[in-house]
């Protein structure tokens, strides 16, 4: 089935049932967001999480708690280090000791959420730490946005506003700022499905392949992978607000994209300090070109998130 033989026609439709958003393009749901699962072990950071994310095809592009890394959930915001707590999950990385439990993961609490007539989805979030206490305030929004059935992708848009709280400065740190070289995850995180593994990585600076852009800042960075089971690729790009990120991505070990807020170096927000910060994803059906993309942002396609 692709996008133009599957009636997408019609404009997103949004519905919540308990503590799940779903979006729908015609007969396909592209995209789900949970705000509560209590069925996640509190060693994985509870917290809201987008999967499954879809093509207008039909194709997932989300992975959720692989066996490598249960604590990865789909598409969602995951810090490994801010004020003494482990916002991540799993295990947490110690200088000269590797990778530790020290039973310091927080988790992310919903404290409400409202479809807005124009379709976003805005939350209150909490951020509370391993001992109880709350370490930011957060509004998120997102909604589905520029449905192109002619060719074939989608934009979701996704916002994100923290707010300390306390007295005092409270410091994001990823792997590599605490010493490991390489793991500059912090932030706006994707995980992809296995079938993505071994994809294809290109970004707007001209270089090509994972490896080659770990760490690299570019204004925007694709992923492209295909799919077990059904026929086909998709890509996904990613286009921050503002400046040209660190980019932390890996394909052989596991799909995994984040514009790091803190790659080598802490991000770090003074009392009652706000960071916002904004992203757009294109999600496409097909193996797209490097000239294809540029085209597509070139001609405004996927206008800047704005608040």
């Amino acid at each position: 089935m692709t996008a133009s033989d599957s009636g997408l026609r019609a404009a997103p439709v949004v519905s919540a049932n308990g503590d799940e958003v779903s979006v729908r393009v015609g007969a396909v749901e592209v995209l789900r967001a949970r705000f509560a699962d209590e069925a996640i072990p509190a060693r994985e950071c509870r917290a809201p999480y987008l999967h499954p994310i879809r093509t207008l095809a039909g194709g997932v592009v989300t992975g959720h708690r692989p066996y490598d890394h249960r604590w990865h959930k789909g598409l969602t915001m995951a810090v490994p280090y801010v004020a003494g707590s482990n916002f991540w999950g799993g295990p947490s990385y110690v200088d000269g000791r590797g990778y530790v439990d020290l039973g310091d993961v927080g988790r992310i609490a919903t404290n409400s959420f409202e479809v807005l007539p124009d379709g976003t989805v805005a939350a209150e979030l909490a951020w509370i730490g391993a001992d109880g206490a709350p370490v930011l305030a957060e509004r998120r929004t997102f909604a589905v946005r520029s449905v192109d059935p002619e060719a074939g992708c989608w934009t979701l848009e996704f916002r994100s506003e923290l707010r300390t709280f306390g007295a005092g400065p409270v410091a994001f740190k990823s792997p590599t700022v605490l010493g490991r070289d390489r793991a500059g995850y912090c932030g706006f995180f994707w995980r992809g499905p296995r079938s993505f593994t071994g994809g294809r990585v290109l970004a707007a600076n001209g270089l090509e392949g994972a490896e080659a852009l770990m760490g690299e800042r570019a204004r925007w960075l694709a992923y492209i992978g295909e799919f077990d089971e059904r026929d086909g690729f998709a890509t996904l790009v990613f286009v921050p607000d503002g400046a040209a990120p660190e980019w932390f991505v890996r394909s052989e070990d596991y799909p995994g994209v984040n514009p790091s807020l803190a790659f080598r170096q802490p991000r770090v927000l003074a009392a009652g300090e706000r960071l916002a910060v904004g992203y757009r994803m294109v999600i496409a059906d097909g193996a797209w070109s490097r000239g294809r993309i540029g085209e597509l942002l070139d001609r405004g396609a996927t206008p800047p998130v704005t608040a």
